[in-house]
This record gives structure tokens, sequence and C-alpha cells, in this order.
């Protein structure tokens, strides 16, 4: 599949927390972890579970950088 974001970290899926809705799913990538809320219709559509092996897409108007 053809995406136009440049952002795509792939990942596993550490946890993911069902609501009635919505879905928190958290990806491991490196030694960062990336929390996202999605549907619980997508996490059912996509039949995700823990351990899955998946790319987290970033598509994002505004970036945040600091430094320590």
């Amino acid at each position: 599949m053809a995406v136009s974001a440049r952002n795509q970290l792939k990942g596993e899926i550490t946890d993911i927390v069902l609501g009635t809705v919505m879905a928190h799913i958290s990806i491991r990538v490196g030694e960062n972890v990336i929390e996202s809320v999605i549907t619980r219709r997508s996490v059912d559509d996509l039949q995700l579970k823990k351990g899955d092996e998946v790319t987290a897409i970033i598509k994002a108007t505004e970036v945040l950088v600091s430094k320590p």
C-alpha cells in the first residue's frame, strides 16, 4: 500500500487496551514506545494483537523538538 506519509516506523505492539469505541495501542520502536488511539473497529478489522509487527505511519503538521 502506497502512502504519502514519509514517517514510517516499524515496531511491535506491546499493549492494547480496548474500550467500547476506542482502543489505546502501544508500539515499541527500538528503545521508544509510540502511543496511538484508534477505533475499536480498526483493531478488529486489522485483527491486531499483542506481539504483532506493525508500521506506525505518522503524518503531522507539527513536530516538536527538544534538546536535553
